[in-house]
């Protein structure tokens, strides 16, 4: 990959306070584009991920001042399935007066770049790749 030239998304979220937080759904399940993510967060704990068809809480800020660092869709490319993208998003919080902020910032190269299973991690050249790219 031609790394010289890279794409990083910064988003920062801070939903209104929800009247009716039993009616939202927060932000709903996805993966995300690039190799890795670093997401922080407030502290109200509304940052969940999928683990074996389960839904779990996790606390991404469980050290003051930390980043939780998850495996991006280039990367799950790149190492042939090796290193698997997390699905993951966000729920609202039951309370209404818990404001969540996160800090969401992900990284790979150009959005032009065609990303490919490295031949190294294709069980040495012996195994077929898991993803097709373009040529």
């Amino acid at each position: 990959m031609d790394l010289e030239k890279g794409l990083q998304v910064f988003v920062g979220n801070l939903p209104p306070n929800c009247p009716q937080p039993e009616h939202s759904m927060g932000m709903p399940p996805h993966s995300d584009h690039g190799l890795l993510s670093l997401l922080t967060q407030n502290g109200i704990g509304s940052f969940q991920l999928q683990h074996n068809g389960m839904w779990i809480n996790v606390n991404v800020n469980a050290m003051p001042y930390s980043f939780l660092v998850n495996i991006a869709n280039q990367l799950e490319i790149l190492s042939n399935g090796k290193y698997e993208s997390i699905l993951h998003g966000a729920v609202i919080k039951k309370k209404k007066k818990a404001t969540t902020i996160s800090l969401v910032t992900t990284n790979g190269p150009s959005i032009n770049t065609i990303v490919n299973p490295a031949p190294k991690l294709v069980n040495n050249g012996n195994d077929q790749p898991a993803y097709l790219g373009k040529k």
